[in-house]
């Protein structure tokens, strides 16, 4: 956009107009407001810097551009916060001044100002800017000022202070001093004192002499006067008066001037502006909504509660004989325009707006519509907060508009209402606010990923503006002294209909991974409520919005978040519903209560609770019966979370009932049922008033809603995997802390591990897997699911043909442990080899600590017996015993379970015994890192040991070594293929220290990030990556030894089973590759440490340090979305 920028002089509003540089604007004129009067130096005003003004006029020159000016006539009348047009307030001047820039030079579509902390100058900006059609840019709002001042100082803004005005800043010390000098006085002063480092509580101004936006010259001070208002011996107040200045030529310049110097004659580049601007007040209205625009509409309006109560209003039109969205909008609106009238009331009484249109692409004709009913003038405490979607209305027979408001009778509400585009959070230029605070509930506008500086969606997709926004969402938050991660108490989360299945996944790992794994329950004791919609299009369109509800605790009783009313009748559901519906309630219910004075509830009707409280179970949505007893149990589940938690019906403030089109139910049909089980319902409560307008709302969405049922409601999901895995008292301090818990609703858990079997035992390997990868695997199952993942047994055998293989195994086991037994009896004995028991030629070696000669307990019976020489092959074997007793004795020794002899035994026996089975491989170091967790989860050690030999087939190349190659080194060398394709900046950088080989990588893909991750954490990002490389056919790929996919990229029913890595190689058709994810994984490490690697790594010690410092810091499943991402953009990189 092309900039006006206001320019005080100060350090703020030239480094504002370097950030518009920044984000792709372009600074085309500047405007300067002066006191009338040359003589004064500073105004008695809050809202403009004049201190300096003599010098800002040679701006003009310094920097090629016209300078507008105007003296200031007016003075400071509408001193609140939220400015009204008022005539001879200073604000006018503004206007003035900025509509002769707008005449005079039509192309400039946006405003900078310096504002960092000051709602008081940003709101009078945006007021200007709003009644000019202007955009208001203020990039330094609320930044860290610490921050801010550095990295002034460090792009080169060189200014003085001219007036000082705070305890610890003295005019004959200070005053004229740079602020590089004065840098580490004023961090001091607020550590001291607390002053605002940037002076935003008029501590300090500045005047710039010379910035990078001064291409033709700089400004030299040759002479000033200190004048000292006040000599208060605390904080005494002086100002700089500029004497004499001259402009200094910069050799660069293309402003050719032959002495070197500036004169001051530079009133060529400067307008002044006199006019005298008209003051008015009056709202431009596009659209003049007729008084009698409903009286053709089929409208219908719900209601709920009363003090604090929500309207909605839809068309009921049956017939689909249907006028534009424009016409059914503006019905809609006077139809609650009315309503609200009837009750006494107005738009300012309106907190929250829920807008939902049929068509996204009409969305400028909604806010046209929009903004002739809700205005600033209308709503002078602030206009509501607002969310937009799109809703599949006309579908059910609906208008092409649905709107729903939340009401309060009292006019007592906090709006945050920011429409400059800044750093911040995302700007609310339209008739609507970022966030209304009424009593002790914050209700948040919806949140995009949309970058604030630039107001476009970020790239990533639909995870990174989930992520974005939450960020945006805290920013929002923060701003009334909160936070989503110990506030929120719902968030409604709404997602496009266009993502695909997996993406959903995604939005939900990040959720739980971003967000849910952050949270901070101590002031509300609970998780919020969570729940996905989907919709066909949102905003922008966007690929996720998020609308959280927060509770924000005051001091303030003026507003009751609840009052209990005397004699309050609590509703009661019949004995009836009772006793069909209580055992569902908590299996469907998410909850959330503060101290009987708030509620947040959510109420999921699955496919499978539907199938148990309907008497047609394969026509579910398709009768009538069918959709009333889905009605009544919605009821049930209301009036019982009512009753428990001591609420009324006059405490509901918001009810809907979102259903899914996708069942092609009519609006009318589902609006019916649910009519008909509340006044089935009223005949039990009287307090249920059936004979009015309904009290809740039916809402058509895309898909099926998506419930995110929190860990409180499943017991099962509160085990916290440390108890199950306890790190021994003396080690906790430096053990890596865990970062995985279960989630309900993503973690598979023993209940859902149990239902994926069928009655034979046949395993739905598709819904594991899709559940493993989406929150890993339950502690008490992660053996028997482990088993599966890993290929030992096929998921389509019954229970029956897996016990008998089973069993095949464990007898097979136990004869290999019988044969290393007969080599050395130490084996299966309970105890561990740590000494050499044998020479490279077969002799036996005398224990140190018997009485003399070789170890009997050690010698094999058959050497015993015979005398006779040991094969080759056994002596080998015997060679490496007390170095798997070394690895295992330093292998996990934090956990409490090697703290028994017997389970450090076990761990030995598996390793002698599978260094036996493989004689390529042996046993080598790291080998014990990797069956450790595979000891520990699985109960029987002949199962345990079939386990890591299924996972020694993945990984035994990188233990293959010759005398020329390490095994893994095939991998290190891939990694450098991958890294050099998808990040070659950072490959050529690591080549240039040395490390283009990549063995800095070398332990990650050896032990699979036993180090760099919490014991918990490694076996949730192996299941991860086991998940996401599952090929159904990997058990029988294993029993044939052939290596080899059966699976072809046509096959879908296998492509469906598969893991999301595996797909994607099998769709690309590279699946002789045989990259294993985890070099992806590693790939993923390096790109999230790339600045840090380029920035500070100078040599291979340092990308070891700073590779180093990632233990216990990496999140498992952002490592694997991450490694997924580059994976893809290294096939098409191939493909290409």
């Amino acid at each position: 956009m092309e900039v006006v920028a206001l320019v005080s002089g100060g350090k703020d509003s030239c480094f504002a107009m370097m950030r518009c540089l920044d984000y792709g604007h372009k600074v085309v004129a500047l405007a300067n407001l002066i006191p009338l009067d040359d003589g004064v130096d500073e105004l008695d005003s809050y809202m403009y810097q004049t201190v300096g003004h003599q010098i800002v006029v040679s701006y003009a020159k310094c920097m090629g551009l016209p300078l507008f000016r105007r003296r200031i006539r007016g003075s400071t009348r509408d001193q609140g916060l939220k400015y009204n047009v008022t005539a001879g307030d200073e604000v006018e001047d503004m206007f003035a001044l900025l509509s002769e820039v707008k005449r005079q030079i039509p192309s400039i579509s946006a405003v900078s100002s310096g504002a960092i902390a000051s709602d008081y100058q940003r709101l009078r900006v945006e007021s200007v800017c709003s009644r000019l059609g202007l955009v208001s840019l203020a990039y330094l709002w609320k930044q860290d000022q610490t921050l801010l001042l550095e990295e002034m100082i460090r792009r080169g803004i060189v200014a003085i202070t001219v007036k000082v005005a705070a305890l610890g800043l003295k005019p004959s010390s200070h005053l004229g001093k740079e602020l590089a000098e004065l840098k580490c006085h004023l961090l001091q002063m607020n550590e001291s004192y607390g002053i605002n480092v940037c002076g935003e509580g008029g501590e300090y101004e500045t005047l710039t002499l010379d910035c990078p936006l001064f291409c033709n010259a700089r400004i030299i001070l040759d002479d000033y006067e200190v004048i000292l208002h006040s000599a208060d011996s605390i904080a005494s107040v002086g100002i700089l008066h500029p004497r004499a200045f001259h402009l200094e030529h910069k050799p660069d310049s293309s402003d050719t001037i032959g002495d070197g110097s500036v004169t001051q004659d530079i009133s060529s580049c400067v307008y002044e502006v006199d006019e005298v601007i008209t003051c008015t007040d009056e709202e431009k209205h596009t659209l003049n909504p007729a008084v009698d625009a409903c009286t053709n509409k089929d409208l219908c309006i719900s209601k709920t509660g009363k003090n604090l109560r929500s309207i909605s209003c839809w068309i009921q039109d049956r017939s689909r004989d249907l006028e534009g969205l424009k016409e059914d909008l503006i019905a809609v609106l006077s139809g609650i325009d009315n309503q609200l009238q009837e009750e006494g009331l107005g738009w300012v009484n309106v907190l929250y707006v829920h807008l939902y249109i049929s068509n996204m692409k009409e969305f400028g004709l909604a806010n046209e519509v929009y903004v002739s009913f809700i205005t600033e003038k209308k709503c002078y405490l602030g206009v509501p907060s607002r969310s937009t979607i799109e809703l599949p209305l006309v579908q059910v027979g609906l208008g092409k508009a649905y709107v729903e408001v939340l009401v309060s009778d009292e006019l007592k509400k906090r709006v945050l209402h920011v429409q400059s585009i800044s750093c911040w959070a995302p700007s609310c230029i339209g008739p609507y606010s970022q966030a209304t605070l009424y009593g002790e509930i914050l209700y948040m506008a919806g949140q995009l990923g949309l970058d604030p500086p630039t107001m476009k969606l970020c790239p990533g997709g639909a995870t990174a503006e989930l992520e974005l926004a939450l960020q945006n969402s805290e920013a929002v938050a923060n701003a009334f002294s909160c936070s989503i991660y110990s506030s929120a108490i719902h968030f409604l989360v709404y997602c496009s209909a266009q993502l695909t299945s997996d993406e959903k996944d995604e939005v939900e790992q990040t959720l739980q991974s971003s967000y849910i794994t952050r949270l901070d329950c101590s002031k509300t004791g609970l998780y919020p409520t969570v729940l996905y919609v989907f919709a066909p299009d949102l905003p922008k369109g966007a690929r996720v919005e998020i609308k959280p509800i927060l509770y924000v605790p005051t001091n303030d009783d003026g507003v009751a978040t609840r009052e209990m009313e005397t004699g309050m009748t609590q509703p009661a559901p019949s004995q009836a519903w009772s006793a069909q519906y209580s055992d569902l309630h908590d299996s469907c219910c998410q909850i959330h209560t503060i101290d009987g004075r708030i509620c947040s509830a959510v109420v999921s009707v699955t496919s499978d609770i539907a199938s148990k409280i309907c008497s047609t179970a394969g026509q579910l949505y398709h009768t009538e019966d069918n959709l009333k007893a889905m009605a009544r149990f919605c009821a049930f589940q209301i009036v019982k979370i009512l009753g428990d938690n001591k609420f009324s019906w006059d405490s509901i403030t918001m009810l809907r009932f979102y259903y899914s089109v996708e069942n092609s139910v009519a609006a009318d049909a589902m609006s019916r049922a649910f009519s008909e089980a509340f006044t089935e319902l009223a005949e039990d409560n009287s307090s249920l008033r059936t004979d009015e307008s309904p009290c809740y709302n039916i809402v058509p969405v895309s898909a099926k809603m998506r419930l995110l049922a929190c860990c409180y409601n499943d017991p099962e999901m509160q085990i916290d995997p440390d108890t199950v895995y306890p790190i021994r008292p003396d080690c906790r301090l430096d053990a890596p802390k865990t970062r995985f818990k279960p989630r309900a609703g993503l973690t598979l858990s023993p209940k859902r591990w149990k239902l994926l079997h069928n009655e034979e035992g046949v395993l739905d390997i598709a819904g594991v897997i899709k559940r493993v990868q989406r929150g890993g695997i339950h502690p008490t199952i992660k053996g028997e699911v482990w088993e599966f993942l890993l290929g030992c047994y096929d998921p389509k055998s019954t229970t029956e043909q897996r016990n008998q293989l089973r069993q095949q195994r464990r007898l097979e086991y136990e004869k290999l442990k019988t044969k290393c037994r007969e080599m050395d009896t130490t084996v299966g004995s309970g105890r561990v080899i740590t000494m050499p028991v044998i020479t490279e030629d077969g002799q036996p070696i005398a224990d140190p600590n018997a009485d003399g000669g070789a170890r009997p307990s050690s010698v094999g019976s058959e050497q015993q017996t015979t005398g006779a020489p040991l094969p080759k092959e056994v002596i080998q074997w015997k060679l490496t015993l007390h170095q798997i007793g070394l690895d295992v004795n330093r292998t996990d020794r934090v956990l409490v379970y090697y703290e028994s002899q017997e389970n450090l035994a076990r761990l030995w026996d598996i390793l002698s015994v599978y260094s036996w089975v493989d004689k390529d491989i042996g046993y080598c170091q790291g080998m014990s890192d990797l069956c450790s967790p595979i000891s520990i989860i699985l109960e029987h050690e002949a199962d345990a040991f079939w386990c890591f030999e299924r996972l020694m087939h993945r990984v035994r190349r990188n233990f293959q070594s010759t005398s020329t190659s390490i095994g893994v080194r095939a991998q290190l060398t891939t990694l450098s293929t991958i890294m050099k394709s998808v990040d070659p900046k950072l490959h050529e950088h690591l080549e240039n220290l040395d490390g283009g080989e990549y063995l800095f990588a070398f332990r990650m893909l050896m032990v699979l990030f036993r180090r760099e991750f919490s014991f918990v954490d490694t076996m949730y990002l192996w299941e991860l990556m086991w998940s996401m490389e599952y090929n159904p056919n990997l058990f029988s790929m294993l029993e044939s030894d052939t290596g080899t996919s059966k699976a072809t990229t046509m096959d879908e029913s296998v492509l469906r089973q598969c893991g999301k890595f595996e797909r994607k190689n099998l769709q690309a058709d590279k699946k002789d590759e045989e990259i294993p994810l985890s070099v992806f994984v590693v790939a993923s490490v390096l790109e999230a440490r790339n600045k840090k690697l380029l920035g500070e790594a100078k040599g291979l010690d340092d990308v070891v340090k700073i590779l180093n410092e990632i233990t216990g810091s990496l999140d498992a499943k952002k490592a694997c979305r991450e490694a997924l991402q580059i994976h893809e953009k290294y096939l098409n990189t191939v493909k290409a």
